[in-house]
């Protein structure tokens, strides 16, 4: 998995077992993706929405994934 292949419909288990760095960064802005040890289901745009993110939050937040993934890459 790319940066440019993060998306609001990447599963959250998928991002966190490519990323596992990602845990900390989406628990950072209070999305916490792990529950009793397993990744959450859904997506990163169902996390955002039960976090009441707003769509132009959720598109910020998927830029700032892919950003610190890029960063990571290089």
């Amino acid at each position: 998995m790319n940066s440019s292949d993060i998306s609001a419909t990447t599963l959250v288990a998928d991002l966190v077992s490519a990323y596992p760095e990602m845990v900390s960064f989406l628990a950072e802005r209070k999305l916490h993706c792990i529950v009793c040890g397993e990744p959450v289901w859904g997506t990163i745009g169902e996390l955002a929405r039960d976090k009441h993110f707003t769509a132009e939050q959720t598109e910020y937040l998927i830029v700032e994934i892919q950003t610190a993934i890029s960063k990571r890459d290089q």
